[in-house]
């Protein structure tokens, strides 16, 4: 497990979080297509927190994007970089997130975060931030809408409606399983939103989340009991 200090010169005030988003957000690509479902590695990142102790913990689990089995997986522990604000999540998780990215032994492909990318009210989310700052295409795959609205997609998988700020489409309400409650689809970085569509589909084979982020999840999970034990 990687130990993660805080970077020199990281933001502490929302003034100059947003000041960092507002920088960022302008070298975010949405023109190219990015890498075709299926093929590659795909890598799911995930993290966990005890607030009491100050530490966070993040995962990243490598998947054969064909058979979605493990490839690698590597975990990062710190303290956490900022504080509770809404909209500006990333900058409590990035620092850690990072550390355990480079942890890994092989690139990692199209990156997964638990999360969102332009579906954020600043239209600059986990996904986007992650996939600026490391020139990786990312997604973010989230469990609930945040604050946009949607039409419920048909109830057989694959059905999909807009995810909506306004008349702004920022991601979609897709259905990974018959049934099921949808998950939340957007554009982080280097990947057109019918893509990051497909590659949800093809993450979730038997269950409502990705592949990536159940095994990040549960690896994030247990690195921070082992941390705080």
């Amino acid at each position: 497990m990687t130990i993660v200090r805080i970077p020199a010169g990281w933001p502490v005030t929302e003034e100059q979080a947003r000041a960092v988003q507002d920088e960022l957000r302008e070298r975010v690509v949405l023109d190219e297509p990015g890498p075709p479902p299926g093929t590659g590695r795909v890598t799911g990142v995930d993290v966990a927190y005890d607030d009491e102790r100050d530490v966070v913990v993040a995962a990243a689990v490598v998947l054969d994007a064909a058979t979605l089995d493990v490839v690698a997986e590597a975990t990062a522990v710190g303290r956490v970089s900022f504080p509770y604000v809404p909209g500006l999540l990333a900058f409590r998780e990035i620092p850690t997130v990072l550390a355990a990215l480079e942890a890994l032994p092989c690139p990692p492909g199209l990156v997964v975060c638990d999360g969102y990318g332009r579906a954020h009210p600043r239209r600059f989310g986990l996904a986007s931030h992650l996939g600026v700052l490391t020139g990786l295409p990312t997604i973010g795959v989230a469990k609930n809408p945040f604050t946009f609205s949607y039409e419920e997609p048909g109830v057989r998988r694959g059905s999909a409606s807009p995810l909506l700020a306004g008349t702004e489409e920022v991601g979609r309400a897709v259905r990974t399983q018959d049934g099921i409650k949808p998950v939340f689809v957007s554009v982080g970085h280097r990947v057109d939103l019918g893509n990051a569509c497909a590659h949800t589909l093809a993450l979730t084979p038997k269950y409502r989340l990705p592949e990536s982020t159940r095994r990040a999840d549960s690896l994030c999970r247990t690195a921070l009991r082992q941390a705080t034990s």
